[in-house]
Parts: C-alpha cells; sequence; structure tokens
C-alpha cells in the first residue's frame, strides 16, 4: 500500500464512527502509539502520583474548582502533574485537552482519534482525584462565536503563523494560518461549551499567547473568568506566573511598584554582579541553562580595532530573533521590528559623524525564518563605512559592544537592560518588561523617537545615565531575574528529570510547601503580593 492510499483510507476510516479507537485497543492492543503524541512518562508516575494525590486530599480542606488546559503531549504531561498537586491540596480539578502532537502539520482524523483514545486511556488513571475533557469528546452547536472572540481567534491565529515561519507579517492564505485558524476557532468553540458546563473558579494555561493556549486564555478572560498563566525562562526550578495576563509579556508593574524602592543588600547586588560576570565570560551560572554568548568578552579596545571603530560616537543596535514570542505584537510606534531597524539604518546613511554597530542576535543561528541580517542588506546591499552589521555567527562578544557604546537601540531584548547598568543611555522601541521604568528613554512616536537619537548624540557622554539611574536598573535587573521566577518543582523542559527529584509528595510536604506552598497558591488565582514574596533560596 503506498504512502498516498493509506493516507487516503485514513481519512476515509477517520469519519467513520469508532474505527480508530477500536484500531487502537485490539490492533494496537492498548500500546502507546508509535508517534511523537508520547505519554509514557507521565503513565508510569501517574499510579504513584494519584496515590499520593488522594491520601492528601482525604485531610485537605476544600479548595477551588479549577479548570487546567493543555495541548500537545509534553503540555500536557505537565499540566496533568500540576492538575494532580493541586487536587492534593484539596482543589476540584479538571484537565481539558486536546491530543495534538504537533502545531503546524496537519493530521488525519484516523490518527488524531487514535491520539485520543490513547491519551484518554492514559488520563484514566488520574480520576480518582482528578477529572479529564478531551475536546475532541465534546459536542458543540453550531451557533458562532461573539465578533470578540472571532477576532482574538484571527489575532491568535496571526500569532501562530508569525511564530512558525518567524515572520512579521502573516498571510492568511498559508497553509499554516488556515491549519492554525481552523485548530484555533474549534478550540473557542468547544471551550466556550466546557467552560459554560464547568463554571469554574479559575483556569490555568500554559503560555497563554499563542495556540489554541492563547485562545482558551482569551476565551476565559471575555467570559470573566479569573485565568493565571504560566511559562518557563531559562532557569531550573523557577516559573513565571501571570494572573489575568499573558505571562509572554513579563509584566512586571505589580512587582516593580512594591519594591522599586527597596535597595538592595550587598548580597543581593553581588548576585547580580555574579551572574552578569557569567554571561560576560559565556559561562552557564547557578540553576540557568542557557549561554547568552558563546565568545567570551575579549575587551573594548580589541573590539574597536577588530571593527575598525574610531572616535565618533558608536550607536549600538541589537536586534531580538524575529517570531520569537516575547516580539509578538510588542510594536508601540513602528509597524514591526523590521520596520523600526529598516528606518533607524535609513537613518543613520545619512549620519556619517556616528558610528552604528547592528548587533544581529545569536539565537537566529537556531531558526528557519528571515535573518535581520537580510532585512538590514535588502535596505542597502553595500553598506557605507561607518555601518557596522554583525552576524550571528561572528565571534564577538556583545558586551565588549556595550563597553564601547555610546547609545543604545533596543526592541525588548534585555541587552538593553545591561546597557542601562553599565550607565549607557538606551532608548527602547518595543513594549518590553523594563521600559518606562526610570533609566531607559521611551519614545511612543516616529518623531519623538528621532528626536531623542538626535539629542543624545549632540553630548553623548552628557547623556550618561546618573548614578541613582544605574542603581534603579541594577535593582530592576535583581528584581526581574531573582523575584519574578517563582519557585516550582518541575521545569516543562526536564519535567521527568526534575520530578524523580522531587516527586508530588516532596512537594506537598511541610518542608516542600515552604519552599513551592506560595506558587501553587498564586496558580489557583490567589492575590500575588509582591511584598511579602519569600526569598528563593538556591540549592
Amino acid at each position: 500500500m503506498t504512502a498516498t492510499t493509506k493516507e487516503t483510507l485514513k481519512t476515509i476510516l477517520g469519519e467513520m464512527p469508532f474505527t480508530a479507537e477500536l484500531y487502537w485497543l485490539f490492533r494496537q492492543r492498548g500500546k502507546p502509539l508509535k508517534s511523537r503524541f508520547s505519554l509514557k512518562n507521565l503513565q508510569s508516575n501517574l499510579p504513584q502520583m494519584v496515590q499520593t494525590a488522594a491520601a492528601l486530599r482525604e485531610s485537605a480542606p476544600q479548595g477551588k474548582k479549577v479548570f487546567v488546559f493543555a495541548t500537545l503531549h509534553y503540555w500536557i504531561e505537565h499540566a496533568a502533574a500540576l492538575g494532580i498537586t493541586l487536587a492534593g491540596q484539596g482543589h476540584e480539578v479538571t484537565l481539558g485537552f486536546i491530543p495534538h502532537s504537533d502545531w503546524q502539520k496537519p493530521i488525519n482524523r484516523f490518527d488524531l482519534r487514535r491520539q485520543n483514545a490513547y491519551a484518554r486511556k492514559v488520563l484514566e488513571l488520574a480520576h480518582p482525584v482528578m477529572k479529564t475533557i478531551s475536546f475532541m469528546n465534546v459536542r458543540t452547536s453550531s451557533r458562532g462565536l461573539p465578533e470578540k472572540m472571532m477576532e482574538a481567534v484571527r489575532q491568535v491565529s496571526e500569532y501562530d503563523t508569525q511564530y512558525t515561519l518567524q515572520v512579521e507579517e502573516a498571510d492568511p492564505e498559508s497553509e499554516i494560518y488556515k491549519i492554525r485558524y481552523e485548530r484555533n476557532l474549534e478550540a473557542a468553540q468547544i471551550g466556550m461549551a466546557v467552560l459554560r458546563h464547568i463554571k469554574p473558579d479559575v483556569v490555568i494555561i500554559p503560555n497563554g499567547t499563542i495556540m489554541e493556549l492563547g485562545v482558551i486564555y482569551r476565551l476565559a478572560k471575555f467570559m470573566g473568568i479569573d485565568v493565571v498563566t504560566y511559562e518557563f525562562g531559562d532557569q531550573r526550578q523557577r516559573i513565571w506566573v501571570g494572573q489575568n495576563r499573558e505571562i509572554m509579556r513579563q509584566e512586571t508593574d505589580d512587582l516593580w511598584t512594591a519594591r522599586s524602592e527597596e535597595q538592595l543588600t550587598d548580597a543581593q547586588l553581588q548576585k547580580v554582579r555574579d551572574m552578569f560576570a557569567a554571561r560576560q565570560r559565556a559561562d552557564l551560572w547557578q540553576n540557568f541553562s542557557r549561554l547568552w554568548q558563546d565568545t567570551p568578552v575579549q575587551g573594548g579596545e580589541k573590539v574597536r580595532a577588530q571593527l575598525g571603530l574610531d572616535q565618533r560616537p558608536i550607536v549600538l543596535l541589537a536586534t531580538n530573533v524575529l517570531g520569537d514570542s516575547l516580539t509578538l505584537g510588542r510594536q508601540v510606534f513602528s509597524q514591526s521590528m523590521s520596520n523600526w531597524i529598516s528606518r533607524t539604518v535609513q537613518y543613520f546613511i545619512g549620519r556619517p559623524d556616528v558610528q552604528l554597530v547592528i548587533r544581529v542576535h545569536p539565537g537566529e543561528l537556531l531558526i528557519h525564518g528571515q535573518s535581520m541580517v537580510d532585512v538590514v542588506k535588502n535596505l542597502s546591499p553595500e553598506l557605507p563605512e561607518h555601518i557596522h552589521l554583525i552576524g550571528p555567527s561572528e565571534k564577538i562578544n556583545t558586551y565588549d559592544l556595550v563597553e564601547v557604546a555610546d547609545l543604545g537601540l533596543v526592541y525588548t531584548t534585555t541587552v538593553g537592560l545591561e546597557m542601562a547598568m553599565s550607565g549607557r543611555p538606551v532608548i527602547v522601541a518595543g513594549q518590553t518588561h523594563y521600559r518606562e521604568r526610570g533609566f531607559t528613554h521611551d519614545p511612543d512616536s516616529w518623531v519623538n523617537y528621532f528626536k531623542m537619537v538626535g539629542r543624545i548624540l549632540r553630548e553623548p557622554k552628557a547623556s550618561r545615565l546618573t548614578r541613582e539611574q544605574v542603581e534603579k536598573a541594577w535593582a530592576y535587573a535583581y528584581r526581574f531575574f531573582f523575584e519574578f521566577p517563582r519557585p516550582f518543582p518541575w521545569h516543562l523542559v526536564r519535567m521527568w528529570e526534575d520530578y524523580e527529584k522531587r516527586s508530588i509528595a516532596d512537594v506537598l510536604s511541610p518542608a516542600g510547601l515552604e519552599t513551592y506552598g506560595q506558587t501553587l497558591s498564586y496558580l489557583v488565582g490567589e492575590p500575588m503580593d509582591w511584598s511579602q514574596i519569600k526569598e528563593v533560596k538556591e540549592e
């Protein structure tokens, strides 16, 4: 049987009742699928998880009615572990899921139903403490969605396309947009029926910006239900939590309001120094799992000689990775990040009295979409001598560039925060978490943007940050890197490796709750009082 014939047969069988489920039950004998969609680690740990949670529930006070939602096998596993943990604390938890293994590739309904049958069978093991609902088994009416939700479906589908293709313009006629729109629309329709039926006190969703995760976040907001989003950064045993907010926007307003007037202790200041020293050396540090550079610092004078920089003022423009979820929808006055870069380069082509260094993000080495190198070269294939383009693979440490720069231009990258910590004036063009914190320049229009650039370059040395502003930048860095991420036992990337070290029994023990209890309460919607946060102890 050819592959085409097989797919055609699956398409036909996928529309016939019970065919996929019976195939999985009798032909595969209920075993895991030979596909990416695997819940084997969850399946092997579920009996112990449920036994622990069931025992703890007997003496736990009655909690909230919680709905946890996930799609994709790895998020389903993580969400299930979180849901069972919350059930062990006395909450009435329901896990809603969509059994997809891939967000960007089409799948025939026969295989999707097999994945659904497999997932439902695995998750049945959790039923003594947690209900589960597959969105594939929910019937909905044919009534359309309210226009506000239809707009949300279109917005998320656009983000999905940008994220997947790593582009800034989403074509509604593209295959990926059509796939994402169809799935997002279905998730919204089913989600509305599910939430109306369950009537949860709080909805918990990973990410909350893209895919069905973003749709259900917007749906809960639309329906007036408290919703909590969470995500993971580079640190092990840490989680970002956003209440009634998209966590990928990293909104630190409440944290900064509560903590901005507090001076850092010597120990806290040293902690920030040590972390950034490691970043400059291209070393891993403590529980961080990613290198920000692959080339150690060489010194400002060496990079000056390497690039042929002279004594004219130096402007460092640091880019983000195109399509990164931290850049989606972050425009303030420009149409997009590439639009901002293009107009900025055009401006500096006419400023030979200034040297512009464009540092393309090293993370572009891991992407397949358009590079910011192409954006610049399409604008001007032959750059003038005072404009230097540093590609993602070039062995130049960004911190050496920071050392020699007189002005920083950024979209949302944390390089802007680090430049402020070095006393350099920084103009922020995108909506990033450290914007308007008292140590950056934050234009809201093209006119204001170019006025700021011109004013600072007239007297670059006089535009250096004051000592108070630099101290504020260091204080903010500490709050963002060490207080905004809350303690959590299992990182998504190393979920089961982490679980071996910290089971549900460990997490819900008195010692475990001392570390993770506050985070668990935040996840079910208890108010985040940043003035009362507990200091995170490093292991």
